[in-house]
């Protein structure tokens, strides 16, 4: 039997030394120790995969927490069954013993393990959405207040309003505004609707 860890973390930014810590209490050599560092939405992780084909029945796989496994309910679900069953390994969910597959071979015990899987996976899924529902609405705020996203606009200069009459009056080719004015075609088209929606009584002529 090999004993192995799974540790992750939803970006480059967070620390993993907690779960690493926990790993090492519970004598899983550092080798077999496979760390991620992405969105737990989906199954679809370098480490993880490197994992699985390592993974034998009668294995061991601790993880900290059922939400550092995955944050997709059915995802969860599918996987642990996977792994339980396919596979043939025992799972340790260190922060939740009643979910630790060695002890619970009946059938009494697979019932209740498999009933707390699904409801903390549940928990873990709804956590995700509440987190991003969280962030929708922190952008949807800040954006209230005035706040940009992304790269600042450039600034066009003063003259761009003659610029644009001139143009529509074939006296200057665009060529010549996108370099004056440092943007691209897309660029100035868009600001040159930016511009008629806000002074239409200036326009001398249409857009040809």
């Amino acid at each position: 039997m090999n004993i192995y860890g799974y540790v992750r973390v939803s970006s480059t930014d967070q620390n993993e030394d907690r779960q690493i810590l926990a790993m090492q209490e519970n004598s899983v050599p550092e080798k077999n120790i496979f760390i991620d560092k992405q969105s737990g939405k989906d199954f679809e992780r370098p480490q993880y995969k490197k994992m699985l084909k390592k993974l034998r029945a009668g294995d061991l796989l601790y993880i900290l927490s059922i939400d550092r496994l995955g944050r997709n309910y059915e995802e969860i679900q599918r996987q642990w069954r996977y792994l339980t069953k396919e596979i043939g390994i025992d799972i340790c969910v260190i922060d939740m013993p009643i979910l630790d597959t060695r002890p619970y071979k009946d059938l009494l015990g697979t019932f209740i393990s498999d009933l707390f899987l699904a409801v903390l996976s549940f928990v873990a899924e709804n956590e995700r959405d509440n987190i991003k529902k969280r962030q929708a609405q922190g952008i949807a705020a800040a954006k209230a207040r005035g706040v940009k996203f992304g790269r600042p606009e450039k600034q066009l200069p003063a003259d761009f309003p003659s610029l644009i009459k001139k143009w529509e009056k074939k006296q200057i080719p665009l060529q010549d505004i996108l370099q004056r004015c440092g943007i691209s075609e897309s660029s100035f088209y868009r600001r040159l609707r930016e511009y008629r929606l806000t002074h239409e009584s200036e326009v001398i002529s249409p857009l040809s």
